[in-house]
């Protein structure tokens, strides 16, 4: 049996192959989680032997399942999930493709809700869960050309929400963390004027580091936050 924080977890983080996803399923490893399952839609590229990999894309529904299916064979249980993949196109509502908009409603909303269905399954066989989702500041702030992103990360909250309570009776709590901006692949998207302006009019005024991220998804995945669910808690005071 491994030590640390983790240890006798088993955990599922969705887009893990790169950015903000990697650094939280590593951060499991290296806190002694006892399996850590990564989604992703290309290769793993996590070299570790409590690591495993599955090539899933989170906004197909039969991928989702099969996924599942797939990660039964490695454990029968599933204690902690963190939704973290994401797609971003940001554009003016008038010039969106609608298959880009499309894209974000099934992978920024759907696929959070068929991973936590399929995941909440597992947990209520052991009466014990802490579901995660990573949302954004944008379903607060709502600036000019996220208009499918915020609403979906939005929706993320209603999402966790909802499923609080229905998930209450098995002890399996849900909760969303809304990131502030972070060095990523996602963010080199955008124009960086844009969010240096937004930065800039935060109560806290920088840029989200991967320790703000981890800090609270330990605080949700706690055992002692037991009571805590339902909730959404914004990194550099957005309200």
């Amino acid at each position: 049996m491994s030590e640390g924080l983790y240890a006798g977890k088993v955990v599922l983080v969705t887009g893990s192959r790169r950015g903000v996803g990697k650094a939280i399923a590593e951060h499991f490893l290296n806190n002694g989680a006892d399996k850590v399952i990564g989604f992703a839609r290309g290769a793993g590229s996590i070299d570790h032997p409590n690591y495993h990999h599955f090539e899933v894309d989170v906004g197909d529904t039969e991928s989702v399942i099969k996924g599942f299916a797939a990660l039964k064979q490695v454990t029968d249980s599933i204690q902690i999930v963190v939704n973290n993949a994401a797609v971003l196109t940001s554009q003016y509502s008038m010039i969106m493709p609608p298959a880009a908009a499309q894209a974000m409603v099934n992978v920024n909303l759907l696929g959070p809700f068929m991973v936590s269905r399929e995941a909440a399954k597992m947990m209520r066989k052991r009466k014990w869960g802490r579901i995660i989702n990573i949302g954004s500041m944008a379903a607060s702030l709502e600036p000019i050309g996220d208009s499918m992103y915020a609403a979906c990360k939005a929706g993320l909250s209603t999402l966790a929400n909802v499923m609080a309570k229905e998930f209450a009776t098995m002890n399996v709590t849900c909760n969303t963390l809304g990131i502030n901006a972070i060095e990523s692949d996602m963010l080199a998207q955008l124009p960086r004027d844009k969010i240096d302006a937004i930065i800039a009019g935060l109560p806290v005024p920088r840029m989200s580091k991967e320790d703000d991220i981890l800090n609270v998804i330990d605080f949700f995945a706690a055992e002692r936050s037991a009571q805590i669910t339902a909730q959404t808690v914004f990194l550099g005071g957005v309200n």
